[in-house]
């Protein structure tokens, strides 16, 4: 993670680990607040020696057993810097003897910069709580359901992507009508389409955006949508 031996700007110690103290603060001086306090550098080797003693040893479930990993990894904190990035790949690699594949179509390092501030509350809660981490199992487990639900809603715009395109692949189109397609395609397209913001999307006139619509609706790819309104707007024809 750290080859040139700096995080940043700042010299840390790379492969070993940490040897300073560890205290995750915010808030301007004289009114710090500390959300974290790692154990003491001179535990680390010892309290790493017990995780990779257990995480080597301990069969378990390998969707809980990910969970416990990541919460007691994450708060040894054992290095200088990177510790979040080998806590979700720890992670990761029990998910993926969970699933008994190295392949996985979910993201869960994805799923947890989208709940980012979930992730730090629950985290920080159970750091200063007991030893009943159950609330945190839950969250984790949570969260993953969510990687997995984003994951199909991903693959079945995919493969809605790919048969619309499939269809259509014999119809002759122009470059801009291409590329304006693959946006509508597009998930996170919003909005609605008319002969303006095809003209923007496509970087032409309004006159070439009308042109380039009338085409497609004559080919069937796009239809006039039934609200009516100001302006005509367009949408995907089902083929």
């Amino acid at each position: 993670l750290f080859p040139t031996g700096y995080s940043g700007m700042y010299k840390i110690d790379v492969g070993k680990y940490r040897t300073n103290e560890m205290q995750v603060v915010s808030g301007g001086i004289g009114k710090e607040k500390i959300h974290y306090e790692a154990p003491s550098a001179k535990q680390v080797p010892l309290e790493m020696q017990k995780f990779l003693e257990w995480f080597n040893a301990w069969p378990g479930d390998s969707l809980v057993k990910s969970s416990i990993a990541h919460l007691w990894f994450v708060t040894i904190h054992p290095f200088d810097d990177g510790n979040g990035r080998i806590t979700r790949a720890i992670s990761d690699m029990l998910l993926c003897r969970s699933d008994k594949t190295n392949l996985r179509f979910y993201s869960m390092s994805s799923q947890i910069e989208k709940q980012k501030k979930s992730y730090y509350e629950i985290l920080e809660n159970t750091q200063k709580g007991n030893l009943d981490i159950t609330e945190w199992i839950l969250w984790f487990l949570n969260c993953l359901l969510n990687a997995i639900k984003e994951s199909y809603a991903e693959a079945e715009s995919v493969l809605k992507k790919y048969i619309f395109l499939h269809q259509i692949e014999d119809i002759s189109l122009n470059e801009r009508q291409h590329r304006v397609l693959n946006k509508l395609l597009n998930p996170e397209w919003f909005g609605v389409l008319n002969t303006s913001k095809w003209a923007k999307l496509a970087k032409c006139s309004t006159d070439t955006a009308l042109r380039d619509i009338t085409d497609l609706i004559e080919k069937g790819i796009l239809e006039k949508e039934s609200a009516g309104g100001r302006s005509t707007n367009y949408k995907l024809k089902k083929i």
